[in-house]
């Protein structure tokens, strides 16, 4: 009965963190989408602040982003070091998680 105690314990933290881990790939890759997208949404108020229409700043807006995502994407290594980073996570949360593995069947020994 101990061990069994032990053992969901131990699944339990590892749903844990699984989770946790989870939710930081989505978040990370999220906000590589949103952030653009945030740009742009400030941009079009900041324009529209200056007295410019919604539809006239975000047409004003897309393109200065647009701009700015190339001259990201054409800066040497940057897009692959970001990009990395994302499966580094993955990789680190994976390696997490089995070691949850090693832990049960220590236990169950």
């Amino acid at each position: 009965m101990y061990k069994m105690v032990n053992i969901a314990l131990v699944r339990l933290l590892q749903f844990v963190v699984f989770v946790l881990f989870t939710f930081m790939v989505i978040d990370y890759f999220g906000a590589l989408v949103l952030l653009p997208l945030d740009l742009i949404s400030l941009l079009v108020k900041l324009l529209g602040s200056m007295g410019l229409h919604g539809f006239i700043g975000a047409l004003l807006a897309i393109p200065v982003v647009c701009y700015l995502c190339l001259i990201i994407y054409k800066t040497p290594k940057l897009c692959g070091m970001i990009v990395d980073t994302g499966v580094d996570l993955i990789k680190t949360g994976k390696a997490r998680v089995e070691a949850f593995n090693d832990i049960v069947d220590e236990i169950k020994n």
